[in-house]
């Protein structure tokens, strides 16, 4: 279906985009998720192609493009054309945006061009192993010294954590206090910061995932991401439009999906016949084609309602809700209909179907969207009582 919210200069920066994905990243794919990342050299390549941090000022070396469009064109042909597990937007749009928001002009400076030209790979630190939706439970501690933080503790499933030179890390600074966090940036190489070891999933195999650890690490005052104690309300202003950015990859996961295994039915034949010709297949891929095409227009819409800064939580955690959902249902449906050759790896359905799976999990669980969408219906026991 025809998606109106495209205008011409999106559309050459999606021919641009394109064909970047495939000569930089398609022919990389199948070495990187048997190596568990990407190569560092890619996020040199996207920087030089303007495609890390574009909302960033001219004077860093950015574009000064805030507009979420060309974002969601970025994750659409990297997951049409190269991977799932490619993650500039995780750079870009999620990490980058810390350092606007709350970073000083020092900060600034230092750090940006670096991120702006992909020297620099961005990762955030919040999940810890007892503390994963409920990040007021953090363990992790920094203490003020005088003229710098001790930070101590342990962080897990921490994107881009083999590859990252920067992170922003997420640590109580007042242990009276349940929201008493602050955010600090954790440089590679400072003394005590060690990595574990990258873990391994169940898919997004191209995608690197570890532990972080932090024993005595000074952070100097300097590296303190704003006022140290309002960390969690820093990190809760991002949460809309990282649930945008979930909603926009599982729409383009489950098209890619759908679009294969349409190709695939019509070319594969059983009983005389493709299988596409069967009444159950034709049923079963109209009822996709449906669902993908009114759950994209609902994004798009947002999309476009966040580019005028009116997204709510309420509403971005429903579009996360949904089409994380509707991501597995398609991914599902779509090895079924592939039969066996949808369980052998080297059908592409098959690892997609893999890399689903944690869009249901990661950006807050499915069962933490419905929690945050009931309670903002006014359906609190707190404020019913």
């Amino acid at each position: 279906m025809r998606r109106h919210i495209f205008e011409s200069e999106h559309e050459l920066f999606r021919d641009n985009v394109r064909r970047f994905m495939l000569r930089e990243v398609a022919p990389h794919v199948d070495d990187w998720r048997a190596q568990g990342c990407c190569d560092r050299a890619v996020f040199r390549k996207a920087g030089d192609q303007g495609l890390l941090l574009m909302w960033a000022d001219e004077q860093y070396g950015g574009a000064g493009v805030a507009d979420f469009r060309y974002e969601q064109i970025i994750y659409e042909e990297a997951i049409r054309h190269g991977d799932i597990g490619l993650y500039l937007s995780l750079h870009s749009r999620i990490v980058g945006p810390y350092l606007e928001r709350f970073g000083n002009a020092e900060q600034k400076a230092r750090f940006l061009p670096g991120c702006i030209s992909g020297e620099t790979i961005l990762g955030v630190a919040m999940t810890e192993p007892g503390a994963g939706s409920d990040l007021a439970g953090m363990r992790s501690r920094a203490i003020d010294k005088g003229d710098h933080w001790l930070l101590n503790g342990a962080k897990t499933y921490i994107s881009n954590g083999i590859n990252g030179d920067l992170f922003v890390v997420a640590a109580r600074t007042d242990p009276d206090a349940r929201y008493g966090i602050g955010l600090f940036l954790v440089e590679r190489g400072m003394p005590g910061f060690e990595r574990g070891r990258r873990l391994h999933k169940m898919g997004m195999d191209a995608q690197d995932t570890a532990e972080l650890f932090f024993h005595d690490v000074k952070i100097p005052k300097a590296n303190q991401l704003g006022d140290p104690v309002k960390g969690f309300a820093y990190l809760a202003q991002g949460l809309a439009e990282e649930r945008l950015l979930s909603a926009c990859q599982s729409m383009a996961h489950a098209q890619v999906a759908f679009d294969l295994t349409l190709e695939f039915v019509k070319e594969r034949r059983a009983f005389g016949k493709p299988i596409g010709a069967l009444q159950h297949t034709r049923f079963r891929m109209a009822e996709l084609w449906a669902s993908l095409n009114a759950l994209q227009t609902w994004v798009d819409t947002l999309v476009m309602r966040h580019n005028d800064g009116e997204l709510d939580a309420e509403t971005a955690a429903a579009a996360k809700l949904l089409t994380s959902e509707l991501e597995g249902r398609v991914t599902d449906e779509c090895v079924q209909l592939h039969g066996g050759a949808g369980y052998m790896d080297e059908y592409r359905i098959s690892r997609m179907f893999r890399d689903a799976r944690v869009s249901r999990i990661y950006a807050g669980t499915s069962e933490i969207m419905k929690e945050i969408i009931g309670r903002g219906l006014g359906l609190d026991e707190r404020k019913m009582q």
